[in-house]
């Protein structure tokens, strides 16, 4: 990251010299999950809009290592620390027309100096919490960031009540656009022969995404005791070291990497219990073969992408740390989401949804229609922000 740091100058004066007198929309992602949600609205300003450039930044490594050479962007780079200097060159040099900031970026000076340079800015997908400092009486200092925004998209009413009680009116509910993100995966999903082959030699299918050691310590006892259930693990991370222990976990004579699979026509998926993803960039086409999914995170720091499991009918299964996400809670309550603690947990919640088909039948229902009723956050932001807008 530091090292890309030294980068974002030159390269932000070479992407202006390539396009002089053009007008830049400068998104900002804190990371590749927070892209993913960005991402509906880049898109869609690239159709609609071909006369703006978009410039895409990231703070975190993992956002900017995958998505460095992302076709949607006219420029993409880190965004150098907070620092009133840094945000100072970046706003020169860029000029931004707008600026489009992603559901958790509070960086007090590039929000001051994109103010004093009158930009229009926006935080888009945000979610708010009574425990975050804004809300407490030393927040101050962080509530007076808030008042940068042009205005402020915030995923639900509970977050606009928030920002009203500390006098922040400027706000519009618009919702998540993951869901819009995910609904656009469901319309162009990758083709996988490999995974077709193992989904129609079994009756039942998990799919495990974005797992942990903790999530797959509660489903691989499991598995093993339902023989007749296959499974596809696609771990939050695939080094060597991890690959080779859940291998090994799995049982290696009926496991195979997908990288193997892909390259070896020879090997018949049919015959193999669990295949292991171990690239980026396929779990979310996976998940539309699966018959029930669980998605990781929930034991550690938190859950990792429900939306893009549910969005294909599958009931969802996640680890007990996922307060924060409003998709967690709001998929217990219609039926389309389990939280499980324990092994034993996991046990019950898994047998009873492939051991009862009307069980199954109306979680895979309740978890795709939330996902139908969700869609169109990103239609209210576009609209609001481009469409109607006198200057843009």
């Amino acid at each position: 990251m530091v090292s890309g740091h030294r980068d974002v100058e030159r390269t932000l004066r070479a992407k202006i010299a390539e396009a002089p007198g053009a007008r830049w929309v400068w998104v900002h992602a804190a990371s590749l999950g927070e892209f993913e949600q960005g991402r509906p609205l880049i898109e869609r300003l690239r159709r609609e809009r071909p006369d703006l450039k978009v410039l895409l930044t990231f703070f975190s490594p993992s956002g900017f290592e995958v998505r460095r050479n992302y076709p949607g962007a006219d420029a993409v780079c880190y965004l150098p620390f907070d620092t009133p200097a840094n945000a100072r060159i970046l706003v020169d040099i860029v000029k931004p027309v707008a600026a489009v900031f992603v559901k958790y970026e509070f960086w007090r000076n590039y929000l001051s100096a994109l103010r004093r340079a009158g930009v229009p800015t926006y935080l888009i997908s945000a979610i708010f919490r009574p425990s975050q400092i804004f809300f407490k009486p030393w927040g101050t200092i962080f509530r007076k960031m808030l008042r940068c925004y042009t205005r402020l998209y915030v995923q639900d009413e509970r977050s606009r009540s928030l920002l009203a009680s500390i006098g922040v009116t400027n706000v519009t509910v618009a919702g998540d656009t993951r869901f819009d993100r995910v609904t656009d995966i469901q319309r162009t999903v990758i083709d996988m022969p490999v995974i077709d082959a193992l989904a129609q030699s079994t009756r039942h299918l998990l799919i495990a995404g974005s797992s942990w050691e903790p999530d797959e310590d509660i489903i691989i006892p499991w598995l093993k005791a339902h023989p007749e259930v296959k499974s596809v693990f696609a771990p939050h991370e695939f080094n060597p070291e991890r690959l080779l222990k859940l291998r090994r976990k799995l049982g290696e004579d009926s496991c195979r990497l997908l990288s193997e699979l892909e390259a070896n026509p020879l090997i018949d998926p049919a015959g193999l219990s669990a295949i292991i993803v171990d690239s980026f960039g396929k779990l979310a086409s996976i998940y539309r073969k699966g018959t029930l999914a669980y998605v990781g995170g929930g034991f550690g720091v938190g859950i990792h992408n429900l939306n893009e499991a549910a969005v294909y009918d599958l009931p969802v299964i996640f680890g007990p740390n996922h307060a924060k996400f409003k998709e967690a809670s709001d998929l217990i309550a219609c039926g389309g989401g389990f939280s499980v603690s324990s092994e034993a947990d996991f046990d019950r919640t898994a047998t009873r949804l492939i051991s009862d088909p009307d069980a199954l039948r109306s979680a895979s229902r309740a978890a795709g229609d939330y996902i139908r009723r969700s869609v169109g956050a990103t239609d209210i932001i576009y609209n609001d922000i481009f469409k109607n807008s006198p200057t843009l």
